[in-house]
């Protein structure tokens, strides 16, 4: 993957940060262990970590965060929020995420989001695409590109990637998050409400899969238009 030089951005949606403090009582088990992670830098690995949208308790909100559901939340609130189209994809997914922790039943398997890892010797890149057209890609080099449903053509190809990435998703069986990938192989994960499914595999194994291969596609076919944008 090409690399880009674009300023890292925070995540700083109202709704995304008061989500993450009603959730940030859990503890996941599906977060790797601080030595797997990819970067040297804390702040890149804290925007790897929250690419997956499966740990809450990676951003802190001070000593007395606003919860957005209140001291005990409504199971039926936070299904609400999981099932609005409306909302930011991340944050239907950490809703959904905190309903299969909280022991509750989850029958959508709606996909929201696919991130794409490829190591290299230098390091590792990472494009992630959600389902409203947002975008995040992670250069091996440490440099960043943040695109919030612009622009357009962006924004669009974020939503074919995940699109083409359904049918893979319906395959494949849900699974925890593991250490990156290694060295000569890339892993698409598949976000999806009823959790993680993972595809990983060499360039060959994922090209002449019928069903992987599209979403592999999209995949460069949206990098081209992240790197058209940096340069």
């Amino acid at each position: 993957m090409a690399g880009i030089s674009i300023a890292l951005n925070q995540y700083n949606d109202d709704m995304f940060k008061k989500l993450i403090a009603a959730l940030s009582s859990r503890r996941h088990a599906s977060r790797p262990a601080a030595a797997a992670l990819p970067y040297k830098q804390e702040e890149l690995n804290l925007m790897y970590q929250l690419l997956f949208c499966d740990d809450a308790q990676l951003v802190q909100q001070g000593p007395e965060p606003a919860s957005l559901f209140g001291a005990a939340p409504d199971p039926r609130v936070v299904q609400t929020i999981g099932e609005d189209p409306a909302e930011e994809s991340r944050v239907r997914l950490l809703a959904w995420q905190w309903l299969r922790v909280a022991g509750q039943p989850v029958a959508s398997r709606e996909l929201l989001g696919v991130v794409v890892e490829v190591p290299l010797e230098g390091g590792l890149d990472v494009l992630a695409a959600y389902a409203d057209g947002s975008v995040r890609y992670i250069h091996h080099t440490g440099r960043v590109a943040v695109f919030e449903g612009t622009p357009e053509d962006i924004a669009q190809q974020g939503k074919l990637l995940v699109h083409a990435a359904i049918p893979l998703a319906a395959k494949g069986l849900v699974k925890h998050r593991a250490a990156p990938p290694v060295l000569g192989n890339v892993r698409l994960s598949l976000l999806a409400a009823d959790g993680l499914h993972v595809r990983d595999g060499t360039f060959g194994d994922i090209d002449r899969d019928k069903i992987a291969s599209p979403v592999l596609k999209q995949a460069q076919r949206l990098l081209d238009l992240v790197v058209r944008q940096g340069s």
